[in-house]
């Protein structure tokens, strides 16, 4: 097994793309931490722990990492917002740089100093081909927070990629997973809007959560372990033009 014997740390394994991460993980031998806001979403989770977790609370995202100790970090919690830069407000803008981009940044803070001791480690970040790659339409503030997302996975890959830190991060296309489909719901005609969205990816289709999670396989195995700062795109050709 490829992650056999390696302790990870997983932000947002309740349901989606971090829930799929865990279960891929547990298969493949690692030794899994899950976290979640809800702590009811990890029922039935065959991983070494489960336990509640804001990430948003620095002192206690810090305090479960340095209890973990991980070799393998993996950061997926993240709030999409929509609309416009006139559309947007203060609050949003706010909301979504300290769960998107400041959780990220805590958690690295948490788990660097112990992989350093250890001599190496990887750590996975989730972005969104929604960034500094591409933009899309009514993403203002997500697409923001996902940019910098990218900026701090390469600034941090660069710094330690002598200590045998490995960084890197994902960025996805349209992802099946519950959040979405409350967006979809959210705009009013859920047909009409998941037509939308798959009409955007050239492969006509939604990627899977299992689909992004053989990535993060990838990225926190040793088979990996030529590739750091790099923004790994996923998302059925959408970024392709």
């Amino acid at each position: 097994m490829r992650l056999e014997g390696k302790r990870a740390f997983i932000t947002a394994a309740g349901q989606g793309i971090g829930r799929a991460v865990a279960e891929h993980y547990a298969r493949e031998g690692a030794i899994v931490t899950a976290t979640d806001l809800k702590a009811e979403l990890l029922d039935g989770l065959n991983v070494e722990k489960t336990m509640a977790l804001d990430v948003t609370d620095k002192a206690a995202l810090t305090a479960a990492i340095q209890d973990a100790q991980p070799d393998i970090l993996v950061n997926c919690a993240g709030f999409v917002h929509g609309g416009t830069i006139l559309e947007a407000n203060d609050d949003e803008f706010d909301f979504a740089f300290t769960l998107n981009v400041k959780s990220q940044f805590h958690a690295m803070q948490a788990a660097l100093p112990g992989m350093l001791e250890r001599g190496g480690g990887s750590i996975v970040n989730i972005a969104s081909v929604a960034s500094s790659l591409i933009a899309a339409p009514n993403r203002c503030i997500y697409g923001a927070s996902k940019a910098a997302v990218i900026g701090l996975t390469k600034s941090v890959a660069v710094d330690y990629v002598k200590q045998g830190i490995r960084v890197n991060c994902i960025c996805p296309g349209t992802v099946d997973s519950p959040s979405l489909h409350d967006r979809l719901r959210a705009m009013g005609n859920y047909e009409e809007a998941r037509a939308a969205f798959e009409a955007r990816q050239p492969m006509g289709r939604i990627g899977t959560a299992d689909e992004i999670a053989h990535l993060v396989v990838y990225l926190g195995s040793d088979e990996s372990s030529f590739t750091t700062g790099q923004a790994h795109i996923i998302d059925g050709g959408w970024a392709a033009g």
